[in-house]
């Protein structure tokens, strides 16, 4: 078992990593480009959420589950960003008085696609 605080720097150098390793990616980033957005320790587990500062930069979810003694990294690469009201609509603008709608959405039903 590890400690929360080596849990989180091993993270930190695995999103440094990865991200490094990207084919798509042509800048290069050092340890203090990366950066914790959240993170939580309940009993012997661990989990965190972890990002860096390049543009396009995925999105890291990190669990220790200390039962079992494993890391397990996800990554995730956001596709798309829709706004939505408090009340679940889609919210749209309005550009020279014409509605425009988030893209993939149908208008009927109100809901994604």
């Amino acid at each position: 078992m590890i400690s929360n605080e080596r849990f989180i720097s091993l993270c930190v150098q695995k999103v440094m990593l990865y991200e490094n390793a990207r084919e798509d990616q042509d800048e290069f980033l050092n340890i203090d480009d990366v950066f914790v957005v959240w993170s939580c320790k309940t009993l012997q587990n661990s989990k965190c959420l972890v990002s860096a500062k390049n543009k396009e930069a995925y999105y890291y979810e990190f669990t220790m589950n200390g039962d079992k003694g494993e890391i397990y990294m996800d990554v995730y690469n956001k596709v798309e960003n829709i706004p939505l009201h408090l009340d679940g609509n889609i919210i749209t603008t309005r550009i020279k008085d014409i509605e425009v709608v988030a893209k993939n959405c149908i208008v009927s039903t109100g809901c994604c696609g």
